[in-house]
């Protein structure tokens, strides 16, 4: 086959310590650890946003929320913005997408060949759950047990619980087990038709409700769970940020325990147990993939990709789930694996710093297609190939107001100042050094010995949001100087100016550009 397969698996929530191969204590994950072994890894993946669907729509499109301009959930079709399933399927390739989709309303679905959205009651894209996988459920009886989203026994109050209890329902019935019966089958249509595969396989878990079936719940033994390191200490003394302390604070007070005991000791146990579990599930389905490309020869023509949108607390610093997500690495890294027998160099690693918004014209690179113009990510094959990585790299995440930079050891966090008025009238940031702080107890920020750090990534910061931005219109930018629309099919002549298929302007015109007046 001329053009490599390539099987996209998402995870959602996934904290990237939580891996086997990662040192995490308790962690069964063997099949990512063979993965890992197999392949190469990224350890320090930084993602895009710390909620579904941006993250996922930088993911998706290669562009940074401040291009895309997504910062919560769903939300309107953003017109005109390529993904990589188009571009993808204009090169030939059967497209399909399934499982935890989460992106805005009807933005993937046209441009999949097959598209089941699994994660809810409703079809389509909008948080909906496919009707394949609804009748599957009905047909087997158990519609009334599926507990991904709702425990069900206990009506609204177990919507979205934290809480951990092993599932009803076994593996084949549950979202993982059925998403990855349902992607073996597109594999073996896409190879009925002759055509390369680009699968997109978004498994729910470990997202809450952490309900893995009993199987891998099993594999635990809660009381003898390791709690992190950064479980229980003083965060006021720490430094960190007002809501972060309040959501801990919440954490701790507040009746959210729906089992008993009702303690915050036995709640956060029975979390992690869950959250554990969930992510053994998802290994198992994960493995169920690899296997199959395995058995049916198509190993040597895939390329696969094991990653999350963002990651959990998993109880460090005292919090459930992920909010508030900016201001921990445990939720801004996640697991970046990628696995291509023959193509990739069995057990690479790399340290350096990499960005979901770079998997997209990695994916273009390794199937010698069009980079994607739209994209904010370069292309990480020669990383992949184990070449000296000569350039600086950052790691952006960001929320509407609040941005955080990775470079090297280092993490800052930047707030407007309206953002803690009352606790902080001059100012307040983070800053971590994770050479030295890994669990991140302890915040840098006011330290006089780090001040160089913080004005250096506070430089950084404002220097990478101004320079990777796509506006809408800059005098100068013309088809006169550069490749004209019709020799470019990604690119469109708007007036004066040559524009993306999604309006706006690549930076790399403006780079060129020696009209400095409008910029």
């Amino acid at each position: 086959m001329s053009q490599p397969n390539i099987l996209f698996i998402v995870a959602d929530q996934h904290n990237a310590k939580v891996l086997g191969h990662q040192g995490h204590p308790d962690a069964r994950t063997p099949h990512l650890d063979r993965m890992a072994r197999e392949g190469f890894r990224f350890n320090n993946a930084i993602t895009q946003n710390p909620i579904c669907t941006p993250s996922r729509l930088s993911v998706l499109s290669g562009q940074y929320p401040h291009n895309h301009g997504y910062y919560s959930l769903s939300g309107p079709n953003p017109g005109g913005l390529p993904n990589i399933f188009g571009h993808f399927r204009a090169a030939g390739y059967f497209t399909a997408a399934m499982g935890k989709i989460h992106c805005p309303e009807y933005w993937v679905e046209d441009d999949c060949d097959v598209f089941h959205e699994s994660n809810s009651w409703q079809a389509g894209s909008i948080v909906g759950r496919s009707a394949a996988y609804t009748r599957f459920l009905r047909e087997r009886g158990v519609e009334h047990l599926e507990d991904h989203i709702l425990l069900p026994e206990f009506g609204e109050r177990g919507r979205q619980s934290v809480e951990g209890r092993p599932s009803p329902l076994v593996f084949d019935e549950s979202q993982e087990g059925w998403l990855a019966n349902t992607a073996i089958d597109a594999m073996r249509q896409a190879a009925e038709r002759g055509q390369p595969f680009l699968l997109h396989v978004s498994f729910p878990r470990p997202h809450q409700c952490t309900t893995p079936c009993q199987e891998f719940w099993d594999l635990y033994d809660q009381e003898a769970l390791s709690l992190p390191p950064n479980a229980d200490y003083d965060l006021v003394a720490a430094k960190k940020a007002p809501h972060m302390i309040a959501s801990a604070q919440r954490w701790r007070e507040s009746a959210w325990q729906l089992f008993e005991p009702k303690t915050f000791e036995a709640g956060r146990r029975r979390k992690l147990h869950g959250y554990l579990g969930a992510v053994s599930q998802v290994d198992a389905a994960v493995g169920q993939l690899l296997d199959f490309l395995r058995q049916s020869g198509q190993a040597e023509d895939t390329t696969v990709i094991y990653t999350s949108d963002h990651g959990d607390y998993a109880t460090e610093h005292g919090i459930m789930e992920k909010a508030p997500g900016i201001c921990s690495d445990a939720i801004t890294r996640v697991p970046l694996i990628w696995w291509a027998p023959g193509r990739i160099e069995a057990g690479g690693a790399a340290d350096g710093i990499v960005e979901l918004v770079d998997i997209a014209n990695t994916l273009c690179a390794l199937a010698e297609i069009d980079l994607m113009e739209t994209s904010d990510g370069p292309d990480l094959t020669a990383l992949l190939k184990g070449e000296a990585d000569e350039q600086e790299r950052f790691g952006l995440t960001e929320f509407a107001w609040s941005k955080s930079i990775r470079k090297g050891p280092y993490r800052l966090v930047h707030y407007p100042r309206q953002m803690f008025p009352d606790e902080y009238p001059d100012g307040f940031g983070e800053l971590y050094d994770l050479a030295n702080d890994p669990w991140e107890m302890r915040n840098r920020y006011f330290d006089s010995d780090y001040q160089p750090i913080v004005d250096e990534l506070r430089s950084d910061l404002l220097e990478r949001l101004i320079t990777t931005t796509r506006p809408r219109t800059v005098s100068g930018v013309n088809s006169a100087r550069f490749d004209t629309p019709e020799l470019n099919p990604q690119r469109v002549q708007r007036y004066q100016t040559v524009v993306n298929l999604d309006g706006k302007i690549n930076p790399d015109l403006l780079r060129l550009t020696k009209n400095k007046n409008y910029l």
